[in-house]
């Protein structure tokens, strides 16, 4: 009798182990996945910080990559300017040639330079890496035509960004082409035009023909100014202005 009713006492024991394992067991499978669950919130809540982070960045880093490339147009734009200079003053010298005659007609004579006098080479005047805009896909220069519409309106440019008188070039034969490239205005007060709005070319900027200067073929705003111009395709990169 008393080993039968052991028995029992057995067996209920025995229950109660196996259901005390499987709680446990329970337990520790929902401690982990709780775990798993609030590991994965704390990944989303980083990666959304770093989602907000990488967005007010990105306006600033594409600012300045921009700012970069409109230093780098500047500082070809100028070299082009030169070229142009040296190429005039070359022609008016040797080949006695004025105005629309001594300016250059291509990009490719301005890369060719000019013949050193007595020799049979040539003095280069121009880079290859100047020759390309960086401020537009096709990377080509607009060529700006002497008496066009936009060099009279980046002459108005520059006498409001010096004071409403333009800038004398040093060299007579620059101030030469100048008075023959552009009309002499007086004063911004008396010329009754207005600079026409951003987007707007002259007829004659992409056609063939003698050229004092290039201009960005990119129409966006500018985050650089020059001579107080905010927009790219509005700067004009001539020597008649430089002194």
């Amino acid at each position: 009798m008393m080993n039968h009713s052991r028995r029992p006492d057995h067996n209920i024991l025995g229950s109660r182990s196996r259901v005390s394992i499987e709680l446990s067991t329970s337990i520790t499978s929902a401690q982990l996945r709780s775990e798993a669950g609030y590991s994965l919130v704390a990944l989303l809540a980083v990666m959304t910080v770093f989602a907000l982070f990488a967005m007010a960045v990105a306006p600033s880093i594409r600012q300045q990559s921009q700012r970069e490339k409109e230093k780098e147009a500047i500082f070809r734009g100028e070299q082009i300017a030169e070229a142009i200079r040296e190429y005039y003053r070359y022609r008016a010298a040797v080949n006695n040639a004025r105005g629309d005659q001594a300016l250059p007609t291509s990009m490719d004579q301005l890369l060719q330079g000019v013949p050193i006098p007595g020799g049979s080479k040539s003095r280069q005047i121009l880079r290859a890496s100047a020759a390309r805009d960086p401020l537009s896909l096709e990377g080509e220069w607009r060529v700006i035509h002497p008496r066009s519409d936009e060099l009279i309106d980046f002459q108005q440019a520059v006498m409001a960004y010096a004071g409403s008188v333009a800038p004398q070039p040093r060299d007579p034969q620059m101030i030469q082409l100048q008075q023959f490239a552009v009309p002499q205005i007086v004063s911004l007060l008396n010329t009754g035009t207005t600079s026409r709005p951003s987007g707007t070319t002259s007829a004659s900027d992409d056609s063939s023909g003698p050229f004092v200067g290039v201009a960005s073929r990119s129409k966006q705003a500018s985050v650089l100014t020059f001579y107080g111009i905010d927009n790219h395709q509005q700067w004009i990169f001539t020597p008649l202005f430089r002194n």
